[in-house]
């Protein structure tokens, strides 16, 4: 595409997303952006991550565990949707966010902190130190997925791309992108690189507050201006709409924004554009009635568990140790595991 066709694309998009704000009806603003904003990416160079791994002599096709016409640009670029470098915290008595308030809870050698929604929405990614370690907070709000993981001496970024319409992140020493549903590296130096998951659980502030009444609650004070009392996706949380193309929806009979949780573990395989291993999922809905089962996952039994306190899936080795999951929509789960 020459300079000129993306100025005048680019003009076109922020007009048509400028004018659509006076046609949308009261209260569908929100879902207008959701579904045009990624028409914004020809304003700028969505290739810029790709520049970056050039760089380093490294080749796309050959470094690339996924196919790369199916790695999309969301809207925002590179750093877009900024991280959270430099937390700050606040207590029970002075955070903002309600006891209902949906939170990423975190334990840490007897550390506990909450990540609430209403600001994860907006940033995605929040780079921290909890009990003495390094690690990065993740939530996808297209696809309700979080993953945790140590970070060692780096920090992640918000690619600005999606992969199956989830959160691509990339690694800021390297620029290897990671998807995040899967926590493994899909393109660069650190392709097949599986991330050190630690367990986190999506419960409510109230809830976490009951079991960790001294956990601290990331603070809204973020050095950038959001209304983190908003959530920003319009009806997207509950509707059926999905947005950007996903794979394999024909193989799974519930509604896509079901709640699921689900827990993996890859294998040495790399098979092209496809997950190795092992991987097994519950909805929340079927879970709550069960309560708990004994299940054989990877070679061994596993516990499944639904936490009444918390209202969501655990996952136990049968001696108590939590194996690390994540919830998640319903069409995540074909679009990345099921082969």
């Amino acid at each position: 595409m020459n300079k000129i066709t993306k100025i005048v694309l680019g003009a076109g998009s922020a007009i048509a997303i400028c004018c659509g704000g006076l046609v949308v009806h009261a209260g569908g603003w929100d879902n207008f952006k959701l579904r045009y904003f990624h028409l914004t990416s020809h304003l700028h160079d969505q290739n810029k991550e790709f520049n970056d791994i050039r760089k380093q002599a490294i080749s796309l096709e050959e470094s690339s565990r996924i196919a790369l016409s199916e790695l999309l640009n969301g809207g925002p670029p590179k750093d877009g949707i900024p991280s959270i470098d430099d937390p700050q915290f606040e207590t029970v008595k002075t955070t903002p966010f309600k006891a209902e308030e949906m939170v990423i809870g975190v334990v840490i050698n007897g550390e506990a902190k909450a990540y609430p929604f209403g600001i994860m929405n907006w940033h995605e990614i929040v780079n921290d130190t909890v009990g003495g370690e390094n690690i990065t907070v993740t939530y996808c709000p297209l696809c309700d997925t979080i993953v945790v993981f140590d970070r060692d001496k780096t920090t992640f970024g918000v690619s600005g791309k999606l992969y199956q319409s989830c959160l691509v992140m990339y690694d800021r020493t390297d620029d290897t992108l990671y998807s995040q549903p899967w926590a493994m590296g899909i393109i660069g130096t650190n392709v097949n690189q599986n991330l050190h998951r630690i367990p986190a659980i999506k419960t409510t502030l109230g809830a976490w507050l009951g079991e960790h009444p001294d956990s601290k609650v990331l603070s809204t004070d973020t050095g950038h201006f959001r209304n983190y009392q908003t959530y920003p996706y319009g009806s997207y949380y509950t509707d059926d709409n999905i947005i950007f193309p996903v794979r394999n929806q024909d193989k799974q009979p519930m509604h896509p924004k079901t709640i699921v949780s689900y827990i993996w573990e890859a294998n040495e395989d790399t098979p092209h554009n496809r997950f190795s291993g092992a991987s097994l999922q519950f909805s929340h809905r079927d879970l709550e009635q069960i309560g708990e089962k004994v299940v054989p996952f990877n070679g061994r039994e596993i516990r499944v568990i639904w936490d009444t306190a918390m209202k969501t899936a655990r996952f136990e080795e049968m001696d108590g140790r939590i194996i690390p999951s994540t919830t998640a929509f319903a069409f995540v789960y074909p679009a990345y595991f099921d082969n």
